[in-house]
């Protein structure tokens, strides 16, 4: 499976959809620092947010195969400026996480990472697990075993026959 590293504000949903990713029980973490796994990089929200740490997650973007830059259908505001995506010579993806909350406005979300120059958007919501195939199989590489998913995809296949 392809790397990603994400990145987004403080509370955007970062390491709640690096949970969902590694098929793991949804639980509240504070990211302190980057955690790199096998798949994922979480890094914790003030990288993004304060410009003395920011210059961290360039190098680290270094380390994965693709950018996902997050935010959430309701922040009230976008961390990332206008054609950003530029920046990186990383493909980079857009994210928008809660979608299933109430005040969740998906499409100022989306509105926001096309203007970042994002081209590849996934609304996602980590809890439910909506979007997360979708966004799994994206990164997914030609011989990639994911139990959890496949697990899923053969009990959906097997109630379909």
């Amino acid at each position: 499976m392809r790397k990603i590293v994400l990145m987004g504000r403080s509370e955007s949903g970062k390491t709640t959809l690096q949970q969902a990713l590694k098929g793991e029980k949804i639980r509240y973490h504070k990211t302190q620092y980057v955690n790199n796994f096998d798949m994922v990089i979480d890094t914790p929200g003030e990288y993004a947010q304060t410009k003395g740490l920011g210059h961290a997650l360039a190098l680290y973007s270094y380390e994965a195969d693709v950018v996902g830059l997050l935010i959430a259908a309701t922040e009230p505001y976008s961390l990332f400026p206008p054609c950003i995506t530029c920046m990186a010579n990383r493909e980079v993806i857009g994210i928008i996480t809660k979608i299933d909350e109430p005040h969740a406005n998906i499409a100022r979300a989306r509105h926001w990472l096309e203007l970042t120059g994002c081209r590849k958007i996934f609304p996602i919501c980590s809890k439910t697990g909506e979007g997360i195939a979708e966004l799994i199989e994206y990164l997914r590489e030609d011989g990639d075993i994911i139990p959890w998913l496949d697990e899923k995809e053969a009990e959906t296949n097997k109630n379909l026959a």
